[in-house]
């Protein structure tokens, strides 16, 4: 070639080492930074993938610091409830003790009950005290709220979970579709011929009862109605007729009547209750008597009814208004990844409840003090409150074991995974990427070498002038 205004030896070399140089800059900028895409025009479609799965990543690495921190707050309130339980426990064995006047002097039963009186301080300091993060777990600000709940049909509401609208309520509607019934036992031989007597039981334990010659309808109930609290049985006169009771509703309750010495006879000699039919929200319920329970995804809750409501055929709704801990612990939110845990207070009057009565009336000047001598219904009371805590304890416990552990061990499986599949789209492979790097600087030494040589080139015509 003898043109020299154009070389194009030398500009097809310079495009040669500009497309050598821009690898060579890629392959250093890969290596740099471990990444395979640096920015959108490495890999438009897999730049969104990655991203994508890079918020799937951060979304689930939180949702495992949620669970974490979850299921810190559940151990704080257990150790909490593992220690009234105790305190409860120990009440027990003081009222047990204090049951026992034939051996007890007043002295000693005063001084129970200055310890038991120590020990729903203690409950009470519990409750109040008990936090995580400056929130309370234990003083009731975690139970869920109501209104518009009706005395005159329900008794005792309690909200295990409920998934509520952000900022709105959900309603509850309580259908009875079947009466409850007592157990019933009915004797119509009129007034008591010789002695005679007889066994009562009922759920609560049996009695033997002794009745005089000639003893009538009233005297018959007024011996019953004296030991209800240790039979579970109470008796009415119904048109000259004794009716033996059950005192509480259900297929478990039971009363039975049976005569151990003389003539007494009855209708039957044992009867059970029935259990209500209940519809919350339009879905069977499950009942016990006259306490119905629903556990759903999105609500869990159990209602004890009043007596005249469950025997009656009647509707009534109240509104879930708020409250409740609420735990993120998915990877995005929306309700599918959230948990709701209604919390009960533990407070010496929230310990029971208004059927049987609550511990605080245990104190000293309360109707069910040690020193009162009230101990059966102390006794009903402990074991309502300790089954109270003991329930939560287990449904707490139920949550951390089925809900925040397999979640955490379920997340570790997708973060390893997303992560995996997010690696493969943008890391670099470094094996690759040194043997690319290597052609690359090949390729540009090469290239200057062959643009020096180019640009020489036309230095030749010079001997066309000699």
């Amino acid at each position: 070639m003898s043109r020299i205004n154009t070389n194009i030896n030398s500009m097809q070399a310079i495009r040669s080492f500009g497309k050598n140089n821009a690898d060579l800059a890629t392959r250093l900028q890969r290596l740099s930074t471990g990444l395979r895409i640096n920015t959108g025009k490495d890999a438009p479609a897999g730049l969104i993938a990655s991203e994508t799965l890079r918020s799937e990543i951060q979304g689930i690495t939180q949702a495992i610091d949620n669970t974490n921190r979850a299921n810190n707050v559940i151990n704080t309130a257990e150790g909490a409830l593992s220690e009234v339980n105790a305190l409860l426990l120990e009440i027990q064995s003081l009222t047990i003790e204090a049951a026992n006047t034939g051996a007890l002097s007043r002295a000693e039963i005063e001084a129970n009950q200055l310890q038991l009186d120590q020990i729903l301080n203690s409950i009470n300091r519990i409750a109040n005290t008990t936090q995580f993060a400056g929130i309370k777990l234990l003083d009731g600000s975690l139970d869920y709220t109501t209104s518009g709940v009706t005395s005159t049909a329900i008794d005792i509401v309690t909200i295990n979970s409920a998934k509520l609208p952000d900022n709105g309520f959900t309603t509850v509607s309580v259908e009875v579709t079947a009466s409850a019934q007592l157990g019933a036992v009915t004797y119509s031989g009129g007034a008591v011929t010789g002695p005679v007597t007889i066994e009562v039981a009922g759920v609560d334990g049996s009695e033997q009862i002794s009745l005089a010659s000639g003893a009538t309808a009233s005297n018959i109930v007024a011996a019953v109605n004296q030991l209800v609290a240790a039979t579970g049985v109470s008796a009415t006169v119904d048109a000259g007729n004794v009716v033996f009771n059950t005192t509480s509703f259900g297929s478990e309750s039971f009363v039975t009547v049976r005569t151990v010495s003389g003539s007494f006879s009855t209708d039957v000699t044992t009867d059970n209750g029935e259990d209500a039919g209940v519809n919350i929200n339009g879905a069977a319920a499950d009942v016990k008597g006259n306490v119905a329970s629903l556990r759903t995804s999105s609500l869990e809750l159990s209602l004890t009814l009043d007596r005249a409501f469950a025997q009656s055929s009647s509707s009534t709704d109240f509104a879930i208004n708020g409250g409740g801990a609420k735990f993120q612990i998915g990877s995005e939110v929306n309700r599918n990844g959230q948990i709701n845990i209604g919390i009960q207070g533990i407070a010496t009057t929230r310990l029971g409840d208004n059927v049987v009565g609550y511990i605080s009336s245990l104190r000293n000047g309360g109707e069910n003090s040690l020193v009162g001598g009230n101990t059966l219904q102390a006794q009903k009371i402990l074991k309502a409150a300790i089954s109270q805590v003991a329930t939560l304890r287990g449904r707490l416990g139920a949550i951390q074991k089925n809900v925040l552990e397999t979640n955490v061990n379920s997340l570790g499986v997708t973060l390893e995974n997303v992560t995996a599949s997010e690696s493969a789209i943008r890391d670099a492979d470094f094996a690759k990427e040194t043997a690319a790097l290597t052609r690359a600087q090949i390729l540009t030494q090469a290239n200057t070498s062959v643009l020096s040589q180019a640009n020489t080139t036309p230095q030749n015509v010079l001997s066309l002038l000699r």
